[in-house]
């Protein structure tokens, strides 16, 4: 069976606040706060975005539940073909990833001209569930995230 995945963004006309992804058959699911979104309408002078599957960009998910996590992130997306010119980049600097949305187009052989078409944001894991999103009650909690319990700042999804 195909590995299919879902993303549920929890909003009402105002800016998402989370994100939940839920691969689909079996799990596991992720969930997210998002913070400073710039939704693609609010992006000045933006011109059309490509429907070509994109090449994604994971930067600096070094640990083990970084490793996870990228590829939480990574199995979103379909394989792209060598021509797509549509790149999205994940991010991660101090446990927050910066989601980017941009295109490309070649100038020359060593230049690139990369044009940003949207959204852009940022992500906090705050934990991950082996199961499906409706197996919420019995799933079990694979990592969570405990502001409270930690007495030194610790990075966890870069080894750094």
């Amino acid at each position: 069976m195909p590995l299919r995945a879902d993303g549920v963004s929890n909003s009402h006309l105002s800016p998402p606040v989370g994100l939940i992804v839920s691969h689909l058959p079996f799990g596991p699911t992720a969930y997210f706060t998002l913070c400073n979104v710039v939704m693609r309408h609010d992006i000045p002078d933006l011109g059309t975005m490509s429907e070509a599957k994109p090449h994604l960009i994971t930067h600096g998910f070094s640990s083990r539940l970084g490793k996870r996590v990228s590829d939480i992130l990574r199995y979103l997306f379909p394989v792209p073909k060598d021509d797509s010119h549509r790149v999205i980049t994940f991010a991660n600097q101090d446990d927050y990833i910066s989601f980017r949305h941009h295109v490309y187009k070649k100038i020359d052989h060593r230049n690139v001209e990369l044009t940003e078409v949207g959204p852009r944001f940022e992500l906090k894991l705050y934990m991950i569930r082996l199961g499906m999103l409706e197996q919420e009650a019995t799933a079990d909690v694979e990592w969570r995230w405990h502001p409270y319990t930690n007495t030194c700042k610790r990075v966890f999804l870069s080894a750094e």
